[in-house]
């Protein structure tokens, strides 16, 4: 098999959505947790992603998941995949 016709697996998250403003994007919170390397212990860090929401259906505190894509503005380089739990 060559590299030609091997497919890519896209990278996927989730996360919290903190804002929703744009039209048809969303920022996402994901926090992750990382080892500090002299204290061993557990961090809590946190990236924010812009994603694409062509529907406009995500609001602020929707668990969502999101996956790679190709890039989409400057910015932008993620889709929303699902709505995992929405916001009470």
């Amino acid at each position: 098999m060559s590299n030609a016709t091997k497919k890519a697996r896209k990278s996927t998250k989730v996360g919290v959505v903190t804002s929703s403003s744009a039209d048809k994007t969303v920022v996402v919170k994901v926090e992750n947790l990382v080892m500090h390397p002299l204290y061993q212990r557990f961090v809590r860090t946190s990236s924010k992603f812009m994603a694409h929401d062509d529907e406009n259906t995500c609001n602020i505190g929707d668990r969502v998941l999101i996956e790679e894509c190709r890039p989409l503005s400057k910015r932008k380089r993620w889709r929303i995949r699902k709505i995992v739990e929405r916001a009470q």
